[in-house]
């Protein structure tokens, strides 16, 4: 079973496509980052995932049916924070989860009420006078407090300082490790992403460019730094995400196939996340003749 799932997908904004051929399942019970450049379509599909937008073209299922703005009944089961984080400014934080309360038919009065008050959130304390952390902490118990089977968050730490944001993903996780719910994260700080999310989606240009367990796809890759003239040795036997050079040294980002090395020049060592997002979106912003067929050998 899929948190989400699509099928040639796609948005239109006039003539230009936000989100084009997009085909991918969202594994359930997973914490699933989403990420890539800016324009790459990520808000797009997160908000037609959560009803605020129609496909243009394809199609796209939510815990396994139709999504909310085909079946409103779906909201009940989602919980969304947008990048701006959007609530009432002049209520006061216990206003904000009784207005939660009488929103939601599934709210857990108790659970928001304790999960702000372990934050250290001041219920008398306006929105509008709340930290950016606070701010986010507010946001994230009002989506969590309807107790979703799926929570959406778009760039929900953006704009807040290491602090605020480690704080932020503690009571996510927490909630995860709770009671097992499903989250898709979209974040451009891939640092905190790695280690939070255990499944990795990376869209460019309005498609999908690689997905898969973020712990099997770092496996697969390797940083190769050798002699330039030793380069072919790789090329010929590997797949070469993103490559650099100096005058004569050579830095690969290699997605290896099963075969074993024979030239032995080389110091290899493990990649980070950030590596292996940055090396693919380098490779979709500058793609090499049939970027389909590379397309389909970066999937997992």
């Amino acid at each position: 079973m899929s948190a989400i799932e699509t099928e040639a997908l796609g948005r239109r904004y006039g003539r230009r496509w936000g989100l084009k051929d997009c085909s991918l399942a969202v594994p359930r019970g997973r914490v699933v980052a989403l990420v890539g450049p800016n324009g790459a379509g990520k808000t797009t599909l997160l908000h037609m995932a959560v009803g605020l937008l129609a496909p243009t073209v394809g199609r796209i299922r939510v815990l396994d049916g139709p999504p909310p703005r085909e079946r409103p009944e779906q909201l009940r089961r989602i919980g969304f924070v947008a990048q701006d984080k959007p609530l009432y400014r002049g209520f006061r934080v216990k206003d904000m989860v009784r207005f939660g309360a009488a929103l939601n038919a599934d709210w857990d009065q108790d659970w928001a009420l304790r999960r702000l008050r372990d934050v250290g959130i001041p219920l008398g304390q306006r929105v509008g006078q709340l930290s950016g952390g606070q701010h986010a902490q507010v946001a994230l118990a009002m989506a969590l407090g309807k107790r979703p089977e799926l929570l959406v968050l778009d760039e929900p730490v953006a704009n807040l300082d290491p602090l605020a944001r480690r704080e932020f993903l503690q009571v996510l996780m927490a909630e995860v490790a709770e009671s097992g719910l499903s989250v898709v994260l979209s974040s451009h700080l891939i640092a905190d992403l790695e280690r939070v999310c255990d499944y990795l989606i990376l869209l460019s240009n309005g498609r999908v460019q690689l997905a898969g367990e973020t712990e099997g796809l770092l496996a697969k890759h390797r940083i190769f730094v050798g002699a330039r003239e030793r380069a072919e040795s790789l090329t010929r036997v590997h797949y070469v995400v993103s490559e650099s050079y100096t005058q004569r040294q050579a830095t690969l980002l290699v997605r290896l196939n099963g075969h074993s090395l024979q030239d032995s020049g080389w110091n290899a060592r493990p990649i980070t996340l950030e590596e292996l997002v940055l090396g693919y979106m380098k490779l979709s912003s500058q793609p090499p003749p049939g970027p389909l067929r590379v397309l389909q050998e970066a999937s997992p």
